[in-house]
């Protein structure tokens, strides 16, 4: 709801996913337009922009319809959280997609009773991955402190909710040589590849469109960015129970059975345990592991011990960009 009781208008946010040849998975969400500009400056507009991206007015238990060329739609519903997921079996979709791998398709409110000023402009624009046919293998990686400072590792995580609250997207410092790196794995080996880039992060949606104007203003490779929904007040995690950022990773993999993967994070957090368990359970299809070094002794000595015997996956714990670019070099990953 607007200021002074006026009613907003109403958008879809697709969320960037990915598919197959004969999978057609999407999902998104449905929220009142907020209409927030992320490049506009000034100190108001930015805690006015952080207060909105939190303050969501969900769009809940809405049938939304999903159009797939000139031929094909689908109808489906939101949640009671605004979320909607399209999960189809579906044929000869990579020819679909352009050179990269990209498929565009369009998202609209299907319920002709929601009567506000959207409906003129009911049309909301959706992309999903198919990775090319000349990808040779994909990159998994975190975007925390490993292609974007947020302070993770500081007391009391105070630097990560400074950032995430108090800077623009446009001002937030990428790690110096990130975007190169990505962008050489992105191309390959052989400079010609489609390699596809995919972003996970333990963030909530509700930093979607923060996380893609980052990507996109640092010239990072376009991925599918994969985050978490907030846990429900009173929802205790069960027994066991594999962080989202882990499962997101598996999906990923269990999804491209003949990709090999690098995986990419920092040694700050848990992305050492996560990326060594997965590692263990795919042997062949995890090519390298790069973990960047954090400026916390006692988390780097436990991340080395992690992996002091560790045979499995060649694992390499860097200082900088450059580092892993000499690297993945030598093994052939980039030109």
């Amino acid at each position: 709801m607007g200021l002074f009781g006026k009613k907003d208008k109403l958008q879809i946010i697709a969320f960037q996913s990915y598919g197959t040849d004969s999978h057609f998975y999407a999902r998104g969400r449905a929220l009142e337009d907020e209409e927030i500009d992320l490049s506009r400056k000034g100190f108001i507009n930015l805690i006015w922009n952080s207060y909105k991206r939190f303050e969501t007015d969900e769009i809940r238990n809405t049938p939304v319809r999903l159009k797939l060329g000139n031929s094909k739609s689908f109808t489906g519903k939101t949640d009671g959280r605004g979320y909607y997921i399209f999960d189809e079996p579906l044929e000869n979709l990579r020819q679909l997609t352009n050179e990269e791998g990209w498929l565009s398709y369009e998202m609209a409110y299907a319920n002709s009773d929601l009567r506000r000023e959207v409906l003129h402009q009911n049309r909301f624009p959706g992309e999903l991955l198919i990775p090319s046919e000349k990808a040779r293998f994909g990159v998994i990686s975190d975007i925390d402190d490993t292609i974007l400072h947020t302070g993770v590792v500081s007391s009391l995580k105070w630097r990560v909710v400074f950032n995430t609250l108090f800077k623009r997207a446009s001002k937030r410092t990428p790690l110096e040589g990130a975007a190169e790196f990505y962008s050489l794995l992105h191309r390959g080996g052989s400079g010609q590849e489609a390699n596809p880039i995919f972003y996970v992060s333990h963030s909530p949606w509700n930093l979607y469109r923060y996380l893609e104007y980052f990507l996109q203003k640092n010239n990072f490779p376009k991925g599918p960015i994969l985050l978490r929904n907030f846990p429900r007040l009173g929802l205790r995690k069960k027994q066991g129970e594999k962080p989202q950022k882990q499962k997101e990773i598996l999906n990923i993999l269990k999804t491209y059975p003949s990709l090999k993967f690098i995986l990419i994070g920092d040694s700050g957090e848990y992305d050492a345990d996560i990326y060594k368990e997965i590692a263990e359970l795919y042997p062949n299809q995890i090519s390298a592991i790069y973990l960047r070094s954090v400026a916390h002794k006692r988390k780097m000595e436990r991340v080395s011990g992690l992996f002091e015997t560790y045979k499995t996956t060649p694992v390499l714990l860097v200082e900088s960009s450059e580092q892993a670019i000499v690297h993945a070099r030598k093994n052939g990953f980039v030109v």
